[in-house]
């Protein structure tokens, strides 16, 4: 589904990303492992098309996403999960959600109801409310409190259902149990194998190596902007090489 082709990604004279390559299939779980400041952040935002590659390339299906803009991105089936959730604090949880569908698809210039109105009456757009809330139904309790009122495991599953709202083929995650209890992330995590169980393909992007690798099918290693090391999630996880260097912290 997803391939990244020998990607490089610079800021001005600071090559972030060498030569990379990776693969992501169709249904799989697929991890970025690495120590900060190896490019994991700046891979995820090259896919989306939030950087820019300087060379390589990267395909989503039959499409080029390296020569598109973000927003096209979205439309294509990618959704992004950002390092520190990035909600709307000021808006309420329900229009959190609902802006996470407007990339969908563009204005119906034919509607009577106005934009908005013909927006939220889209039968995709009430669907995937519905499908958000059976997989948080605290979402659904709180649609109506404002986004900055929730716990970070709260805002957590909102940013994740925000992305879900456009009906992506691919999810990409950044960090999900960054400054979460144990517990949370372990809910977090099993979102994820269920999400992969139900057919969405998930790249994702972990501090806990050990937890990620564990729901993962694949993993990839990163150092300084290169992929060093890949494999299978099981074999990783017995690599002399990854174990002492990442795999100090586990959740069980």
């Amino acid at each position: 589904m997803l391939k990244v082709e020998e990607v490089s990604v610079t800021y001005g004279r600071f090559m972030a990303l060498r030569d990379v390559s990776l693969l992501v299939n169709d249904g799989e779980i697929v991890t970025l492992i690495g120590a900060n400041g190896a490019g994991k952040t700046t891979l995820l935002n090259a896919i989306s098309g939030v950087v820019r590659v300087k060379s390589g390339s990267i395909w989503m299906d039959d499409y080029q996403l390296s020569k598109i803009a973000s927003h096209r991105s979205v439309r294509l089936g990618i959704g992004y999960v950002p390092e520190g959730r990035q909600t709307f604090g000021g808006m309420s949880v329900k229009d959190n959600l609902t802006l996470g569908s407007y990339a969908q698809s563009s204005r119906n210039p034919l509607s009577t109801l106005g934009y908005v109105g013909w927006f939220m009456r889209r039968p995709s757009v009430q669907a995937n409310l519905e499908t958000v809330y059976r997989l948080f139904p605290i979402l659904k309790e709180r649609q109506n409190q404002q986004a900055g009122s929730l716990s970070g495991g709260e805002q957590q599953m909102l940013a994740i259902g925000r992305a879900l709202m456009s009906s992506p083929k691919i999810l990409l995650l950044d960090e999900p149990s960054l400054g979460l209890a144990p517990n949370l992330v372990k809910e977090i995590l099993k979102l994820l194998v269920r999400l992969r169980a139900e057919g969405l393909t998930i790249l994702l992007v972990e501090q806990d190596a050990t937890a990620a690798l564990k729901i993962a099918d694949r993993g990839y290693v990163i150092e300084r902007g290169r992929i060093t090391i890949e494999g299978a999630a099981k074999e990783l996880l017995g690599d002399d090489r990854v174990r002492q260097a990442y795999l100090g912290k586990t959740v069980a």
